[in-house]
């Protein structure tokens, strides 16, 4: 497997955008136990939590099939600059968008995760033909009288951590372990996590809006969550024509995290599914 990190300035709304990336690439050499097929593209959008939330999974996946992984940084995390025009998921789906454009990637599978799933729906709903199937990994966005997405923003990490796991023992730290420049960065996130969902994490024309989705579509969603619950991620699967559910038992709100192993052959089976 190959990786490479590398910033691109990207032409957006008029003006000029810096996005980091990263690219995972299978090399066939390095084995991995499964048969070799054609590469498949993948797109993994990380959520409130930054870029580390997806990149060992990134990894992981380049590591076992044939795939390349492209895992771009939403504009304000990971220490990255958010410049003031981009205040929405829709804009920065419009930045991902000209990655791919940028990249040449065609035939793409795009994953997102909480946020990201809901950046995913809007890159959806552009229409570009680069992309082939979204997965929608415990996404929010959409407004779903009953089932609110709970604030995380007051949260400590350990009440996060029962939120967000099945097994939140497992995924215990030490937040004075961090450095001040951790601290910054973690800050930074919160602070574009709030600007761009709002305390809420809801859009209320999101739903709708999904009825215009044309690509395959399938919504995950560990059954342990309780950052958002599993009706939210069936109500999320019915708003787009043709949208299937696949609940994920054992694991909670970052399935990429918790249990990686279990989650990557559901990723690989939708991206090499018919239809």
């Amino acid at each position: 497997m190959t990786s490479t990190a590398h910033t691109l300035t990207l032409t957006v709304g008029g003006g000029d955008l810096d996005v980091a990336v990263t690219v995972e690439e299978h090399d066939a050499r390095d084995g991995g136990g499964e048969p070799q097929g054609p590469v498949r593209t993948f797109l993994l959008l990380h959520g409130g939590g930054g870029p580390q939330t997806v990149a060992p999974f990134a990894r992981l996946l380049a590591e076992r099939r044939p795939a390349r992984v492209i895992t771009p940084v939403h504009p304000g995390f990971g220490g990255t600059d958010r410049p003031a025009w981009l205040t929405a998921p829709a804009g920065v789906a419009e930045v991902h968008a000209a990655l791919l454009d940028a990249l040449d990637a065609r035939d793409v599978v795009v994953v997102g995760n909480s946020i990201g799933g809901w950046i995913a729906a809007e890159l959806a709903l552009l229409g570009s033909e680069r992309i082939a199937k979204v997965l929608i990994v415990n996404g929010v966005g959409i407004d779903l009288p009953g089932h609110p997405v709970a604030d995380t923003f007051p949260l400590t990490p350990a009440e996060l951590a029962r939120l967000s796991f099945h097994d939140p023992s497992k995924f215990r730290f030490d937040p004075s372990a961090l450095t001040d420049g951790q601290r910054a960065v973690a800050a930074a996130n919160r602070a574009a996590l709030e600007v761009y969902a709002g305390r809420e994490m809801r859009d209320p024309t999101l739903r709708e809006r999904l009825g215009k989705v044309a690509h395959p579509t399938l919504v995950a969603w560990g059954e342990s969550d309780r950052v958002v619950d599993a009706d939210y991620g069936r109500a999320f699967a019915r708003a787009v024509p043709g949208g299937r559910f696949r609940l994920l038992p054992g694991t909670g709100h970052m399935p990429q995290v918790e249990t990686p192993e279990e989650f990557l052959p559901v990723v690989w089976e939708f991206a090499t599914s018919q239809g």
